[in-house]
């Protein structure tokens, strides 16, 4: 063989080598591991053959023994597969639907889980079959690089879910959470009589996870509202409060995911007097603030001109402050949000001592992802002609898809101290003070997944 075309063999065998290693759609990471014939004949079985069962009465307070036995098992998965590449997808999720928030809420506060929207929407993918199944799948960027449209070659939304179980739970089953609560309550609640896939609820399970399927009675909204509501402060830990209201008497399945998420900055501590934070050039609220100083990733820099601060809350979750110089470039820096990676926000950062003052934050929001489909003109996937022979046998009229947030955002310190003096901080500390309306997000650090992401135009409104 010619040298030179031996050499240059060698040269494309190592570059598709090299591509191969850069480059794997997720789609592969996590598709069912079938040929496409035999996925589709798989489907129609399992449709064919579906164990259904009606859960039980949310006035019950008894468990179930579906319920029983999830608690009770003792299986481990331990999958990390594509906890990377999920990066992307929720990213992209997350920032469809902040967008929409954006145009609904205008100026005011807005916090939502791009990691737990991704998961409400992959439940109900588990459920789906037909068209429904294909646009799901599409919206939670697993497209297949072919559909045939009378079978959906199906991810396996089990590996899909055991992936964002570890980002979630990793930075929990660390040694390092002290000052740091987290709580996640998950419920299906079903109308009488509706039989549900046996096979779809244990999917939606994990031994370590509080998950609840009840029955209730939609045709009296109120009094529905009021069941969940009892229902919800007596399930979570710590005990919390929906928000749930409004429900369509219509409605015979409601999904709601419910998170809290407890934040302590550690050597934080809280001001003596409330500060001014200026919601707009001519306008200021006094606030609680708090003060922290020490070695903190940081930059300035970009167009707009954007400070970011990244504090370590743990070992695995970290947290980003994100500030424009002028406030009135906040939605330049939102609409970057939705054009590129958020982990850009992250790149040239280098350690600096800094003096960093900033507010304390509780916020508790609501969003009904449902609500949000149809205003993204997205109506048919959760809507009336959706299919979802996976989940039940019977016709399903799906109301709402709740996400509740909590989060809090608070000093370590216990007492609280008076501002220090000017004069007695060095010279090379850098003093940042987030005094107008910023956003703030919250990360995985293994996966560099946005857990919480958030805009906080007044900290003073909380919900």
């Amino acid at each position: 063989m010619n040298l030179g075309v031996g050499l240059l063999c060698f040269l494309v065998c190592i570059a598709t080598i090299g591509c191969d290693r850069v480059y794997v759609h997720p789609f592969y990471l996590f598709s069912m591991n079938n040929t496409k014939s035999h996925s589709c004949k798989e489907l129609e079985v399992r449709e064919q053959l579906m164990k259904t069962f009606i859960p039980i009465s949310i006035e019950s307070h008894l468990a179930s023994e579906s319920e029983e036995s999830l608690r009770n098992r003792s299986e481990e998965e331990k999958n990390r597969l594509g906890v990377k590449f999920l990066r992307d997808p929720i990213h992209t999720v997350g920032a469809r639907f902040y967008q929409k928030l954006r145009e609904i809420y205008k100026e005011d506060n807005i916090f939502l889980s791009p990691i737990y929207i991704y998961e409400s929407l992959l439940a109900f993918y588990l459920g789906a079959s037909g068209t429904t199944a294909n646009n799901l799948q599409t919206l939670l960027e697993f497209s297949s690089p072919s559909i045939d449209p009378n079978c959906t070659f199906k991810i396996d939304g089990r590996k899909v879910l055991t992936a964002l179980r570890f980002i979630i739970n990793s930075p929990f089953h660390s040694k390092d959470t002290e000052g740091l609560l987290f709580s996640k309550l998950s419920c299906l609640f079903s109308a009488p009589d509706i039989r549900l896939s046996e096979s779809f609820v244990h999917q939606l399970a994990f031994s370590d996870v509080s998950f609840y399927v009840r029955a209730v009675d939609f045709t009296n909204p109120a009094q529905a509202a009021k069941y969940i509501g009892a229902f919800v402060e007596d399930k979570s830990t710590p005990r919390s409060k929906s928000l749930l209201v409004d429900i369509d008497p219509e409605t015979t399945l409601l999904l709601a995911t419910f998170t809290q998420f407890r934040a302590i900055i550690k050597g934080a501590t809280l001001l003596k007097k409330p500060q001014d934070f200026w919601l707009n050039l001519d306008t200021a609220v006094p606030v609680s603030m708090m003060r922290v100083t020490g070695n903190f990733e940081y930059k300035c820099d970009g167009d707009p001109n954007l400070t970011v601060v990244k504090i370590p809350v743990s070992k695995s979750i970290f947290l980003l402050l994100l500030q424009p110089t002028n406030s009135s470039d906040l939605g330049k820096v939102e609409k970057q949000y939705s054009l590129t990676p958020s982990v850009s926000w992250m790149q040239k950062l280098s350690a600096r001592q800094i003096q960093l003052t900033l507010p304390k934050v509780s916020l508790k929001t609501i969003y009904n992802l449902h609500e949000l489909l149809v205003k993204q003109k997205m109506a048919d996937l959760l809507g009336k002609n959706a299919t979802f022979r996976l989940l039940s046998n019977d016709n399903l009229t799906i109301g709402k898809v709740i996400n509740q947030q909590h989060f809090e955002l608070s000093p370590s310190g216990a007492d609280e101290v008076e501002a220090p003096p000017e004069e007695n901080e060095a010279t090379e500390t850098l003093k940042i003070t987030i005094d107008k309306p910023f956003l703030l997000a919250v990360y995985e650090k293994e996966s560099d997944v946005l857990i919480y992401f958030g805009r906080v135009t007044n900290p003073l409104k909380g919900t």
